[in-house]
């Protein structure tokens, strides 16, 4: 049941916004750190958000990915919406993804928050690197943590 004041939140924001920003901004997927992950990607944006973001990797191909992040509701649909995205996609295809294909699939977002899209991206690309990285070493993923705020 959808409250009164959610109800407000969503027709204040499809002023400015996509329905789907609205609900991945509202109900965001995959929120939340991942145990045990493959990479893990934390970035900070110019505009001063921070966005984590953990991956599992089974045969080259990304199987679950998750992310949190203390940035405002485009950031969040942003970061919940990549994290849908890249499920399912070999690690060449997951570095393929661009901020534009991340602004396609929510719908666009004004001017102002475009860079919450590159954010995620950004983000993303960072966990595999970090992934790709300890592929090449594994020893290291013994003495690496990756955990909010470490």
């Amino acid at each position: 049941m959808v409250s009164s004041s959610e109800e407000f939140m969503r027709q204040e924001m499809r002023e400015v916004y996509s329905e789907t920003v609205v609900d991945q901004a509202l109900r965001p997927r995959n929120l939340g750190e991942m145990e045990d992950a493959d990479g893990f990607g934390r970035v900070t944006g110019p505009c001063g958000d921070t966005m984590e973001m953990w991956l599992k990797v089974e045969g080259n191909a990304v199987v679950a990915a998750t992310f949190a992040t203390d940035g405002c509701g485009p950031t969040v649909a942003c970061g919940s919406l990549l994290t849908e995205l890249v499920r399912g996609k070999a690690i060449p295809q997951a570095l393929g993804i661009s901020q534009q294909d991340v602004l396609d699939a929510l719908g666009g977002l004004p001017e102002a928050h475009a860079h919450c899209a590159l954010l995620a991206v950004s983000t993303l690309k960072e966990a595999i690197r970090d992934y790709l990285a300890f592929k090449k070493e594994p020893w290291k993923k013994a003495y690496r943590t990756h955990r909010r705020g470490s």
